[in-house]
């Protein structure tokens, strides 16, 4: 279905005349019934009829004036949305968790901010249950999160990443080199995201038969986890990215568990109401920076 055939479809419409829609689209009339002729041959209805009164629009052809119009409308609003001429304008409010933000937030913003050069970028870093409830209350306009493994039908969520997490304590704290199982791990302070987090809700999970004996510290914060288990506060269990520099420098060790723990996993997500293709043009290209 050509753009053009329901454009004027639209102006013969509008003006109730196909000499008149002629006029303002700069055509001959045999061509603008030409137009009108293959558009009706395309859907296999009448849309206008014709008498000495004049023309007016068939029942089928009311039927048909809303969708042409939104139809011509989206075209717009894409032509605008992707024209180099016309470079996206205004504020993006981007929500990002504490892990991703540590790991990529000044290699993200310094490649949208060439991407858009026009566009102020209002950056929120938190918890995922918190950027989930402010992206559907449109107070953000796109969220990087941990995957939460639940469907929302007000959401779109694609995939962003995933790490390998490990239990890592500092050398200093004692008999860490022994640690190897679950059970060892109840001897010492663990070092955990906050309640309402992946995290730590898979910790829950498992230490569920240990849970008299468990003492948590929480913080939403990474560098602070990495920290706090730098200084012999506790065990921590960290994405593999976030310790690999302290595991070189020999500021953590690694403890072998017998029970491997689960990769964690990152998403995009925004509204399905939201018509703009600014929040998947950052979500495809921080994918790109993120995976390489």
């Amino acid at each position: 279905m050509r753009l053009r055939n329901l454009n004027t479809f639209i102006n013969v419409a509008r003006l109730g005349s196909f000499h008149a829609a002629a006029q303002q689209l700069h055509a001959t009339q045999p061509a603008i019934s030409a137009r009108i002729n293959a558009l009706e041959n395309e859907l296999g209805v009448q849309l206008f009829i014709r008498d000495k009164s004049g023309t007016c629009l068939s029942p089928r052809g009311i039927q048909l004036l809303p969708y042409a119009e939104k139809i011509l409308a989206i075209s717009q609003e894409m032509k605008e949305q992707v024209s180099e001429e016309n470079p996206q304008k205004g504020t993006l409010r981007i929500g990002i968790t504490d892990t991703l933000s540590y790991l990529w937030l000044p290699k993200l913003l310094k490649h949208w901010q060439e991407q858009h050069p026009l566009i102020s970028f209002e950056l929120i870093s938190d918890v995922t249950t918190t950027l989930t409830k402010q992206l559907e209350e449109y107070q953000l306009d796109l969220a990087l999160t941990v995957d939460n493994f639940t469907s929302n039908p007000k959401l779109v969520s694609e995939p962003l990443c995933s790490y390998p997490q490990h239990w890592v304590a500092s050398p200093a704290l004692p008999n860490a080199d022994k640690i190897t199982r679950l059970a060892d791990l109840t001897h010492y302070s663990i070092l955990s995201f906050p309640p309402d987090t992946r995290p730590w809700e898979y910790l829950q999970q498992l230490f569920r038969p240990y849970e008299d004996q468990l003492l948590f510290h929480t913080c939403s914060s990474v560098i602070n986890l990495l920290t706090l288990a730098q200084h012999a506060v506790g065990v921590a269990l960290l994405p593999e990215p976030v310790i690999e520099a302290s595991l070189t420098q020999g500021r953590l060790i690694k403890l072998d568990l017998e029970q491997a723990p689960p990769e964690l996993g990152f998403s995009c997500n925004w509204r399905l109401d939201d018509d703009r293709i600014l929040p998947k043009l950052l979500a495809d290209s921080g994918r790109k920076i993120i995976t390489g």
